[in-house]
């Protein structure tokens, strides 16, 4: 081989480890730019989780704020009881029968029916047979414990007087009475419900009765 043959296989050796070399440059170049790429894509998601993290607490944190502008539960429970209503007085009735009167104990031995007009009513007298309508509160004479009331039930009582369908002190006792009236109603054992068998009430009683109508 001729030396000028041998300079020329030197330089296309050469010229082909640069070709490789660019090659494996570009090659390692194209490597980066995917890696990086590939590293943005990550950073990417991983801001965009960022955000809706915080978005999303953010959102938690403002719900009871939100709740607290609603109406709250206790305003509007329908459990919550009402007043009961004022009941239907007769015509020309004392205003203090539509409310419900404080009733205290009786003062020493109890030994017949007492009656006595608190409020005198203007209507006419009620009458044996008839059904009469009532508030009342009862008491236990002795120490003025309430036992009983219309008032808490929220709506008067209607029964037949004087035909035995009540105690006898009822009976005896708002009988010849005038619709319109408060009466008080001191009544023995005997005359309520004696020894208070049966879970009744038992000894000396004391009522306030007001009559609303009578027919």
């Amino acid at each position: 081989m001729s030396e000028h043959a041998g300079g020329q296989e030197t330089k296309a050796r050469r010229r082909l480890a640069e070709q490789l070399a660019e090659q494996k440059a570009a090659e390692a170049k194209r490597r980066r730019q995917a890696w990086a790429g590939a590293f943005a894509g990550v950073a990417v998601v991983a801001v965009l989780i960022t955000v809706f993290v915080i978005i999303g607490g953010q959102r938690g944190d403002d719900a009871p704020e939100q709740a607290a502008d609603a109406p709250s539960a206790v305003a509007s429970d329908p459990a919550e009881p009402d007043a009961p209503p004022a009941p239907q007085l007769p015509e020309g009735a004392d205003p203090a029968l539509g409310s419900k009167p404080t009733v205290a104990a009786g003062e020493g031995e109890l030994t017949k029916l007492t009656v006595t007009t608190l409020i005198e009513g203007a209507g006419p007298k009620v009458e044996t047979g008839q059904s009469i309508t009532t508030n009342y509160v009862g008491v236990f004479y002795a120490n003025g414990e309430e036992f009983d009331s219309s008032w808490s039930r929220g709506e008067p009582a209607t029964f037949p007087i004087g035909v035995q369908q009540v105690i006898e002190g009822w009976d005896k006792g708002l009988v010849g009475v005038n619709v319109g009236s408060r009466v008080q109603l001191d009544i023995p054992a005997e005359q309520a419900y004696g020894d208070g068998a049966g879970g009744r009430p038992g000894g000396p009683l004391r009522f306030v009765v007001d009559i609303l109508a009578a027919q």
